[in-house]
């Protein structure tokens, strides 16, 4: 059986550690989502997120720079090992003068999801368009 993956690489105003900190909290991510969200930003803390669809473990944490998670959602085959994310934070000094506290900063997330199970990758990339960068978008401007 073929496990689906793919890469999606994405831009925001804001500084790579505004980004970092959201993900490791539960008011951060909570709030960067809009949706409630419970996070034990520490290397093996566990998370959950949109309600409980989403949760895993946090598996190697370098501060401001990458997060990967053991990761799966409800729609998981009960038999189906945990997925994985790797978020890549990198951060360039824009200067440009904006006026948001984290000015003069841009982030690219590369956000890498691997091992989903067949069929189910279509719907986690438009998901994390959905669910994560449009509502991040708006909350990190």
């Amino acid at each position: 059986m073929m496990n689906d993956e793919f890469t999606l690489t994405v831009e925001f105003h804001t500084s790579a550690e505004e980004i970092y900190k959201a993900f490791l909290s539960t008011q951060g991510h909570t709030r960067m989502t809009g949706s409630p969200a419970k996070v034990d930003g520490h290397v093996n803390g566990k998370f959950t997120a949109w309600d409980g669809y989403i949760w895993g473990t946090f598996l190697e944490l370098e501060k401001n720079k990458k997060i990967v998670q053991a990761w799966r959602t409800s729609e998981f085959p009960e038999d189906a090992e945990d997925s994985r994310v790797e978020i890549l934070l990198e951060e360039i000094e824009t200067g440009l003068d904006t006026p948001r506290k984290a000015r003069g900063y841009s982030t690219t997330i590369t956000l890498k999801h691997t091992n989903i199970p067949e069929g189910q990758a279509e719907g986690y990339k438009t998901g994390w368009e959905d669910f994560y960068f449009k509502p991040m978008r708006e909350f990190f401007g």
